[in-house]
């Protein structure tokens, strides 16, 4: 039976409770990340909305009304991958990468 890579015997005190730390701190960071994305979220599809994304080399705001099986975040996808073709989004815009989801003002 051959033996896995790694330590082989138990961590000392002192390197459990800087690992439990590190845990804890990054807990705490996604955490407060949540909080801050709640308050300045962008709202998705399945709530009924359009999805809104710039680009700097595309004038104005592109405005997406998502198909069922999409998401604002497929949509970004799409626009981000520099192969992809095929969906007539942004007036059938040629520009990929660079795509940010952006709030749709009304």
């Amino acid at each position: 039976m051959e033996r896995l890579p790694g330590p082989s015997r138990p961590m000392p005190a002192a390197g459990k409770t800087a690992g439990l730390l590190a845990v804890a701190l990054v807990a705490a960071a996604l955490a407060q990340a949540q909080d801050r994305g709640e308050k300045g979220r962008v709202p998705q599809a399945s709530e009924g909305t359009s999805c809104c994304f710039t680009n700097p080399r595309y004038s104005g705001v592109c405005v997406i009304e998502p198909g069922a099986d999409e998401t604002c975040a497929s949509i970004l996808a799409y626009l981000n991958n520099p192969n992809s073709q095929g969906k007539s989004y942004c007036g059938s815009t040629s520009v990929r990468g660079g795509w940010r989801q952006a709030p749709c003002k009304k």
